[in-house]
């Protein structure tokens, strides 16, 4: 079916037809688009989707492709990128201010926003590539922090019925890389208001200096990757994965040094499940598994997403078959 776009005073949706998708994410790994629009205000959205129900065709919301993984034949249906960037302070006081920013901000900007205006909250964000939409979406974190933390209200677009809402804190439902933004994909995130605490600068900046260099001793970031393929399993004693685990309380210990936002004595890394089956460095293709962090797969150039879903399922096959726990994707499939 052709798709014919109406032209009038204050239609701004940019449009376009057969875009590759590899080059919306992190991993630049995906086929091609059918449709791909770009949406920057309420306006645009409503007619994003009232196009996708028009032509009876699944819709995709992209925020900054920093946790997904784009299927090699591409999307039959609509990519909806959002691009709304408006971000302000909205009220001040002595110990805590509130920040309205639109879902398609970098998390970069706002991290910086806050720096500058002396807040605490979002020091463990720097470095994440993706949209604050996004980080929303799936309750992104990292040291025993997430967005949960920080999250005042968010206002959605519900889908269904067209109809713009506010949802606050508990109507929410974070949980460990999880939403009810993610799990009713109809509520789609335009804003969200942010509540950080006021604190030295000279604080935040020690914050942030630990986590950047956290993460540049430990994480891949000169190749194109998704961040962490698998959720941190919990809910396991030492005793349960066997001898290895009695080495050293490295599986848990790791597990709450940045890779988990609700992290327990039970909370184990996936990456130290993964090294321990001896797969750090394994290689399908152009798809890797990082010998920094091996719940890292990374792209050394020209990386083809059936190879990253072949690496996923044998860490998956493996770690099963040595620890008797089954890995869950962080990572979304599209």
């Amino acid at each position: 079916m052709e798709l014919t776009l109406p032209a009038h005073p204050g239609f701004y949706m940019e449009f376009q037809k057969n875009v590759s998708l590899k080059n919306y994410t992190t991993f630049k790994i995906g086929g091609m688009a059918k449709y791909f629009f770009k949406v920057r205000t309420k306006e645009d959205l409503i007619k994003a989707v009232n196009t996708a129900k028009k032509l009876k065709l699944p819709f995709f919301v992209l925020g900054g492709g920093s946790n997904l993984l784009v299927s090699d034949k591409g999307y039959d249906g609509i990519a909806i990128k959002i691009k709304n960037e408006k971000l302000k302070i909205k009220n001040k006081n002595k110990k805590f201010k509130n920040i309205y920013c639109e879902a398609g901000v970098l998390l970069g900007e706002i991290v910086d926003l806050a720096i500058q205006n002396n807040l605490t909250g979002l020091e463990w964000a720097i470095g994440i590539p993706g949209t604050v939409g996004g980080a929303v979406f799936g309750n992104a974190g990292a040291f025993q922090k997430s967005m949960k933390d920080i999250v005042k209200e968010v206002e959605v677009l519900d889908a269904k019925d067209l109809r713009f809402k506010i949802y606050d804190f508990k109507k929410c439902k974070f949980g460990y890389r999880n939403s009810v933004f993610k799990r009713k994909k109809n509520l789609i995130i335009l804003s969200v208001v942010f509540k950080l605490k006021k604190e030295k600068k000279s604080e935040i900046k020690k914050k942030i200096k630990k986590c950047l260099n956290y993460k540049k001793e430990r994480q891949p970031l000169d190749y194109p990757s998704a961040g962490s393929i698998f959720k941190n399993p919990s809910g396991f004693s030492a005793g349960e994965l066997g001898e290895e685990s009695k080495l050293s309380s490295s599986p848990f210990a790791a597990a709450r040094q940045g890779e988990e936002d609700e992290s327990s004595s039970s909370t184990i890394a996936a990456a130290w499940l993964i090294e321990k089956c001896g797969l750090k460095g394994k290689i399908i293709g152009q798809a890797k598994i990082s010998e920094k962090h091996a719940n890292f797969i990374v792209n050394l150039g020209n990386a083809r997403a059936k190879d990253v879903k072949k690496l996923i399922n044998l860490i998956k096959k493996e770690v099963k078959k040595k620890f008797g726990v089954l890995l869950d994707e962080e990572i979304q499939f599209l």
